[in-house]
């Protein structure tokens, strides 16, 4: 069975000589073979980190990685309830400025942008973007919490081309994102 809903790993054991990750979620228990023993390490570190992935969460990426409804996707960490949650969502016919501009100054956030480009070859193609922003006015506990949870995150959303990691704007400048897709 593939994995769906809220990822956190229970436990890990071996099984008729494959991996079996067991997940929990708020309604069910989920099970997915795991062959690569590095995946299941990346799984365990999610779970040491105690961030819970909503199914929103997935669910935006996949609208927005195959249907092209959204331009981009923030999302944030309530770290109360310790769950990564979809913090806004850009429409179609938003730009990256607004994604930028939608990011806090003072808190992290993750955010995924697709970026529709023109080769040299000219051929239309389009590459996910997964951002880390991490500006310097924000908390210490913040920045460490995203820090730790940001790789669970990237392996709930399955297509990502390239990776920002930003503390200004100008780490994350259009520019920055025109020179990693070409």
């Amino acid at each position: 069975m593939k994995f769906s809903g809220i990822f956190l790993p229970f436990s890990l054991y071996k099984a008729h000589h494959h991996s079996v990750l067991i997940t929990f979620s708020f309604k069910s228990l989920h099970f997915t073979d795991q062959t690569d023993s590095t995946a299941m390490a990346m799984a365990f570190k999610m779970a040491t980190t105690g961030m819970w992935v909503t199914d929103e969460c997935k669910n935006s990426f996949m609208e927005m990685k195959w249907k092209k409804v959204h331009r981009y996707i923030v999302f944030k960490i309530d770290e109360k309830s310790r769950l990564v949650t979809v913090d806004k969502v850009g429409g179609p016919g938003e730009s990256y400025d607004d994604l930028a501009a939608s990011l806090p100054t003072d808190d992290c956030r993750y955010a995924v942008f697709d970026f529709d480009f023109v080769t040299v070859d000219n051929c239309r193609k389009s590459k996910i973007f997964f951002i880390a922003w991490s500006p310097t006015a924000s908390r210490i506990r913040a920045k460490m919490l995203y820090a730790t949870s940001k790789d669970g995150l990237r392996r709930v959303l399955d297509g990502i081309s390239y990776e920002v990691q930003a503390t200004d704007p100008t780490e994350m400048g259009i520019d920055v994102i025109k020179d990693k897709a070409n």
